[in-house]
């Protein structure tokens, strides 16, 4: 990993010993950077993550790519930040992907029904190539209206992956043919 201070000049000014924030660019991705999350995302450092970002995103990343494998936490504040940073890279023309994400991290995605929103990807080179492709494959099935097959409550899928049903909680699985099975 190079020297995040070189690829941002005064990135790695200020410091916070929850969350350590590291770049990684790789020319695989147009305008894309790695970023290497290390620690917890909560109310009190979600600031500094926020302005760290955003510091990324103003010198010309804007496909973000975040690697969560030792992110050991995440609150809701913390995927909030998230959704600003979808919100702050779209217009551009960029796009954020989630990678490697601990599963006590990604149950709480789910919990708060954020993961559909989100790129999840489980390798670097599934990571580089949803940016190589554009948009996946699977958007033509996508966005699916189903009934749950617990309770019936109609619900809306954007994207392949897993979620819960915001009626019964049951845990439903989609496949990228728009096939819905229990967990």
């Amino acid at each position: 990993m190079s020297n995040s201070n070189s690829l941002i000049p005064g990135f790695d000014d200020e410091k916070d010993d929850s969350l350590k924030i590291s770049l990684e660019k790789n020319d695989s991705v147009p305008k894309g950077i790695f970023i290497y999350l290390n620690g917890y995302i909560d109310t009190y450092n979600s600031t500094f993550f926020q302005k760290k970002i955003t510091k990324i995103v103003e010198a010309g990343y804007i496909n973000l790519i975040f690697n969560c494998s030792a992110l050991n936490y995440v609150s809701s504040t913390g995927i909030g930040s998230f959704t600003v940073f979808l919100k702050l890279v779209k217009p551009k023309g960029g796009d954020v992907v989630l990678l490697e994400i601990q599963p006590k991290v990604y149950e709480v995605f789910q919990l708060l029904g954020f993961s559909q929103f989100f790129n999840i990807k489980e390798s670097t080179e599934e990571a580089i190539n949803f940016f190589k492709n554009g948009a996946p494959q699977e958007s033509s099935v996508f966005p699916k209206v189903f009934g749950c097959p617990v309770c019936g409550k109609k619900l809306r899928a954007t994207r392949a992956g897993r979620f819960r049903c915001s009626e019964c909680k049951s845990i439903l699985a989609i496949d990228n043919s728009a096939r819905v099975s229990l967990g």
